[in-house]
């Protein structure tokens, strides 16, 4: 199974794809979506590159399912809100193709638990253990690294989830408190 990994970001966008056959985990590519081609203030043509970079990767590596960061709110809401119109047009570069591939969603949290073990895992850590998990020649860029753990955390969950799925009636929550970094 064919699975990418997408990092949002409005400057940058990172993407890895993985092969997952069974419990072995292997490299296909990763790199980075740049919007700095657009100028600083012009939004629309930012979210536009990052639509379109990932709708290219969809087409050009065909992954059967997707998994995308969760974006939760920062010190700045400004910067949450940008976040999350990048990660916006990420989706929807995810289905525009005739081959859309299914999309999960995963915290930063679940994402480092998964790679490196614990949630509070530093970015070195989280770039360390992407490159020994897929034995890469050498260290990732950051965001590369990002969504090649976000595609490693599916492989790892993904399956677990959709027995949980399949098993259960589960019923995404459509509302939420969030009080000291929790919802409840």
């Amino acid at each position: 199974m064919r699975i990418l990994g997408i990092d949002p970001g409005l400057q940058t966008t990172g993407f890895g794809i993985i092969e997952a056959d069974g419990p072995r985990l292997h490299y296909i590519a990763s790199g980075t979506i740049k919007t700095s081609e657009a100028a600083l203030g012009d939004l629309p043509g930012r979210l536009k590159l990052i639509f379109d970079g990932v709708r290219e990767v969809v087409a050009r590596y065909e992954p059967h399912q997707a998994s995308i960061e969760i974006v939760f709110v920062n010190v700045n809401p400004q910067s949450t809100l940008l976040l999350g119109q990048a990660r916006g047009a990420a989706i929807a570069g995810l289905l525009a193709n005739t081959t859309s591939p299914s999309v999960s969603e995963y915290t930063a949290l679940q994402m480092k638990k998964a790679v490196v073990g614990h949630g509070h895992a530093a970015k070195a850590q989280i770039r360390l253990m992407v490159m020994r998990l897929l034995t890469l020649p050498r260290e990732p860029h950051n965001d590369a690294a990002d969504a090649l753990g976000m595609a490693i955390c599916h492989a790892h969950a993904g399956h677990a989830m959709a027995q949980m799925a399949r098993a259960t009636d589960l019923n995404r929550r459509t509302h939420g408190q969030i009080k000291g970094g929790r919802v409840y």
